[in-house]
């Protein structure tokens, strides 16, 4: 009783910082994954969040569905697929906490970079890339999300910087995520973690992960995409602080 008490209390908060990130607060996500795991394994904690990632992107792109960015998810999503294929394939020999501390240090270097850059007015027009570097940062995601759900950090890396308008980035982040979580679904049903308690619990879960879904939506398009872009800025800190956090503890 005490371990599933401690196990919903640590569940609600985290499927509504889940649901706060797929409504429009991107970022607030990468942050449900450890606090679940505080009450039980990472790798069940993951497979619990999946189903709710799932239904909780049917809303977030039926919402969005007018705005996206076709050249941003043309040249991420296949890299996406090899990220998750290689983080399946290398499963085994690849450190999980040297996979969160790296995600973790580049996402505090980049926020921090980008609020400073912001700040004195260093930045004054979207980032030029070529898109190959799109489809490494897809791999990179792909990778980071298959093993962890921790896929927005390398993603926002290349995205946020050509400051698309603010519905477009939900829109476009969204679609992302919806077709990478289903490229999921065939690793995490290998390792057997599609159990009925776990997928009990995600069930038990999801009015919490769609009310905070729809929540996100309603605060998102209320907020000035100025204000937005530096909470985005702001939590990718904070996450990476936790990811950091997490690798060395």
């Amino acid at each position: 009783m005490n371990e599933s008490l401690l196990f919903y209390a640590l569940a609600v908060p985290a499927v509504i910082l889940l649901g706060l990130s797929k409504g429009g607060f991107v970022g607030m996500g990468a942050l449900s994954l450890p606090i679940l795991a505080l009450a039980i394994s990472p790798v069940r904690a993951a497979a619990i969040l999946l189903p709710i990632l799932i239904v909780q992107d049917v809303v977030s792109v039926w919402a969005f569905r007018k705005n996206w960015d076709g050249q941003v998810l043309g040249w991420m999503l296949p890299g996406s697929l090899i990220g998750i294929a290689l983080a399946w394939f290398f499963a085994a020999r690849v450190s999980e906490s040297a996979v969160l501390g790296a995600v973790g240090a580049i996402s505090i270097l980049f926020g921090g970079y980008r609020l400073w850059a912001d700040r004195r007015g260093a930045i004054t027009a979207p980032a030029r890339s070529p898109g190959w570097v799109g489809t490494l940062f897809g791999m990179a995601s792909g990778f980071t999300s298959q093993i962890a759900h921790a896929g927005q950090p390398p993603f926002q890396i290349w995205v946020l910087p050509k400051k698309l308008p603010r519905d477009v980035l939900v829109g476009t982040t969204a679609i992302f995520f919806a077709v990478t979580n289903w490229l999921k679904v065939p690793a995490y049903w290998a390792l057997g973690q599609f159990s009925r308690a776990n997928l009990l619990a995600a069930a038990t879960l999801l009015p919490v992960a769609i009310g905070a879904t729809l929540a996100g939506v309603w605060f998102v398009r209320r907020v000035s995409p100025a204000r937005f872009y530096t909470a985005i800025y702001g939590l990718m800190i904070l996450v990476g602080v936790k990811l950091v956090w997490d690798a060395l503890f």
